[in-house]
C-alpha cells in the first residue's frame, strides 16, 4: 500500500545548502526510496524570486516521490503540518561582526521560527538545525518551542562525522563504508573533538581498531583532528563558497538514520540535548555518539574516555556554555 506523504520543511531553501538539499529529499535520500514527500520551502522576502526558481526546477525534475511543493516567505504557511523541519536558514557572520551581533540576529530568527513550529507543525515533528551556530540555535529553538519534546530538537554534526570517516578512509586506503564508529563530541565548531578511540574498520578478517591500523598516534591526535575541525574553512578557501553539497548530504544522513534507524553495531554523531552523560553539563545541545531505533535516538553509554579525550570534551562543553550565556543575554 502506498505510504502517505511526509511534509518536510527546509528553511533558507533558496540558498546554497537548500538548493543542494531539496533534490536529495525529493529523490528519496532522506526518507527512503518508497516514501513520498511534500516539500515546504521557506526563505526571506528578498529571496522570493530565487525560491520560485527552485520550485520551477523541482517541477521540471519530475521526481516520482515529490507529491507537492509549498514555496513561501510566510513562516506560518511554511510550518503548517510539517513532520520534519530542516533549519538551514540563519544569519551568517559577516566581516567585522562580533559573535554577539550574529548571535543576536539568530536568536530573533529562531525565536519566531520556534513559535511557528510549535503552533503549526505536526505532532512529534523532528527538527534538525543546520545553520550556525547550530548547537546554540537549536537550544534557542527548544527554549521557544517548549511543547516540542526536547528529544525532537537536534543539530547537525553528521557533516563532521562524515568528514572524519572520509579522512580515515583516505589515510588507510579503504572504502569509506568500511569505517565506522568515529565520534564527534561537542560543538559544531573548531572546538569539536573528532574521536577515533572506538572506531573500527570492517576487514575480511573481522573488525579492526582504527588506532591500531593507522599506527600513528601523532597523526590521529594532531593533524587528523585539526583537519576535521577546519575542513569547512579549507573548503571555503578552495571553492570561495562554503560546503553545501556535503552539508546537504549529511542532513539527509542525519534524518534518514534518525527515522529509519542505524545499522546494528554502528553509531552516528548527533547534536542532542545533554542529560549529563559523560559528565557533559545537562541543558546543552552537545554532539554525542547515538544509535537510532523506531524514530528515537539513544546516547551510547559506557565508552571509556582517556585523559586526552576528557580535556577535549570539557573544552568544547565550555565553549557551548559560553555560547548559551551569550544567546540568553541577547534575550534580555
Amino acid at each position: 500500500m502506498a505510504k502517505d506523504p511526509v511534509r518536510v520543511l527546509v528553511t533558507g531553501a533558496a540558498g546554497q545548502i537548500g538548493y543542494a538539499l531539496v533534490p536529495m529529499i525529493a529523490r528519496g535520500a532522506m526518507l527512503g526510496p518508497d516514501q513520498p514527500v511534500i516539500l515546504h520551502m521557506l526563505d526571506i522576502p528578498p529571496a522570493a524570486e530565487a525560491l520560485n526558481g527552485v520550485k520551477m526546477e523541482l517541477v521540471d525534475a519530475a521526481f516520482p516521490l515529490l507529491k507537492g511543493v509549498v514555496a513561501t516567505t510566510d513562516v506560518v504557511e511554511a510550518c503548517t503540518g510539517v513532520n520534519v523541519a530542516v533549519m538551514v536558514g540563519g544569519f551568517p557572520r559577516k566581516e567585522g561582526m562580533e559573535r554577539k551581533d550574529v548571535m543576536s540576529k539568530n536568536v530573533s530568527i529562531y525565536k519566531s521560527q520556534a513559535s511557528a513550529l510549535e503552533k503549526h507543525a505536526a505532532a512529534n515533528c523532528k527538527v534538525l538545525v543546520v545553520a550556525n551556530p547550530a548547537n546554540t540555535n537549536a537550544l534557542i529553538l527548544k527554549e521557544f518551542a517548549p511543547s516540542i519534546p526536547e528529544k525532537n530538537i537536534t543539530c547537525l554534526t553528521r557533516l563532521d562525522h562524515n568528514r572524519a570517516l572520509g579522512q580515515i578512509s583516505e589515510r588507510l586506503n579503504v572504502h569509506v563504508a568500511e569505517v565506522k564508529n568515529v565520534i564527534i563530541w561537542g560543538n559544531h565548531s573548531s572546538t569539536q573533538y573528532p574521536d577515533v578511540n572506538h572506531a573500527k574498520v570492517v576487514t575480511p578478517g573481522g573488525e579492526k581498531s582504527v588506532r591500531e591500523l593507522v599506527a600513528d598516534d601523532g597523526w590521529l591526535n594532531g593533524e587528523f583532528i585539526t583537519t576535521v575541525q577546519q575542513r569547512g574553512a579549507a573548503i571555503i578557501k578552495a571553492r570561495k563558497l562554503s560546503s553545501a553539497l556535503s552539508a546537504a548530504s549529511a542532513a539527509c544522513d542525519h534524518i534518514h538514520d534518525w527515522v529509519l534507524g542505524t545499522p546494528e553495531g554502528t553509531w552516528v554523531s548527533m547534536g542532542v540535548y545533554s542529560d549529563g552523560s559523560y559528565n557533559v553539563p545537562a541543558g546543552l545541545i552537545y554532539s554525542f555518539p547515538v544509535t537510532c531505533r523506531n524514530g528515537e535516538w539513544t546516547i551510547v553509554q559506557g565508552l571509556s574516555i582517556d585523559e586526552f579525550s576528557r580535556k577535549k570534551l570539557d573544552l568544547t562543553a565550555e565553549e557551548l556554555s559560553e555560547e548559551k550565556s551569550l544567546a540568553y543575554s541577547c534575550l534580555s
